[in-house]
């Protein structure tokens, strides 16, 4: 059974319409996709021709890709996760640094690093923009997200026949504000968990992004936005490519909900906590989903 993925459309967010629609699927699935963006179909094909090819280097090379904050480098494949492999850049907008010594440490070619560099800005562009439409859905109206840190990953799952029924993706929500994702327009595994604990295949659309709201997202918003559950599951032989942008958290690291939204709901429901906190203990614990939160809530 398919997953009910609602669609937004970028272009129409100006319109109150289409600012409700954001703020309802925020808020239940916690998941949407967006068309009519900013990011040209040329761009996002081209990056995915650069994740192929980055992922396709010798484990020596791609273990050069060293993590600037935890789970931002290179991940290869673990017995946890057997058919997942991971790589990524910390912060490039705000560190042309991280990512000149990502493009040197892995020899990235002059072609390579320029989509790689236009990819990176647009979608950090498209995924600060949204973070603001969003909320401006709930009436806040001064907050910039362009600052905020974020992680350009790409991951592959490699589906040989043997796995057939296997977890590529253990059930978690994301950590941070709102993920940009990338689907794979070919290989299919990502699911939703419903209310009823049950999961539901997401189905791609070609030239769409798929925007997860993850545990940040929830804080933030005081609890309104959903930060929804999904996983990866081996369905069918092959090479499953994912990549986007994992937006994170303000820069110093507080998360809490904006003083205006706790003034309307007349309660906070979570205690200001460091995002660094809560990714070290889901690292520490191997705690993946939404639950973590549990420690700050306050009602």
């Amino acid at each position: 059974m398919e997953a009910i993925v609602p669609v937004v459309d970028f272009q129409r967010l100006s319109e109150e319409e289409e600012r409700k629609k954001l703020r309802k699927t925020c808020e239940k699935p916690g998941c949407f996709r967006i068309i009519n963006h900013s990011i040209p179909l040329t761009l996002m094909a081209d990056m995915k021709s650069v994740v192929k090819y980055l992922h396709d280097l010798p484990t020596e090379i791609k273990m050069r890709n060293k993590p600037s904050v935890p789970e931002s480098g290179y991940r290869a494949a673990m017995p946890t996760s057997p058919l997942y492999e991971g790589m990524g850049i910390y912060d490039m907008h705000a560190s042309p640094q991280a990512f000149e010594d990502f493009c040197s440490n892995l020899n990235v070619s002059p072609r390579h690093r320029q989509i790689i560099k236009e990819y990176g800005q647009a979608i950090h562009d498209l995924a600060s923009n949204l973070s603001q439409k969003m909320a401006e859905s709930l009436g806040i109206m001064d907050n910039d997200f362009k600052d905020w840190p974020f992680i350009l990953r790409t991951i592959k799952y490699s589906f040989t026949p043997d796995v057939i029924g296997s977890t590529g993706a253990q059930l978690h929500s994301d950590t941070g504000f709102i993920t940009l994702l990338q689907d794979d327009e070919h290989v299919s595994g990502l699911e939703m968990m419903d209310d009823f604990g049950s999961f539901k295949a997401v189905p791609p659309i070609p030239g769409a992004f798929l925007c997860i709201v993850g545990d940040v997202g929830h804080v933030w918003s005081n609890g309104k936005f959903w930060n929804a559950r999904h996983r990866v599951i081996c369905k069918e032989t092959g090479t499953r490519y994912s990549f986007g942008a994992f937006m994170l958290s303000p820069r110093d690291g507080n998360v809490e909900a904006p003083k205006k939204l706790v003034e309307v709901d007349h309660v906070q429901r979570y205690r200001p906590f460091k995002y660094e906190d809560l990714r070290d203990f889901r690292i520490t614990t191997g705690k993946r989903d939404g639950e973590v939160l549990d420690q700050y809530r306050i009602c």
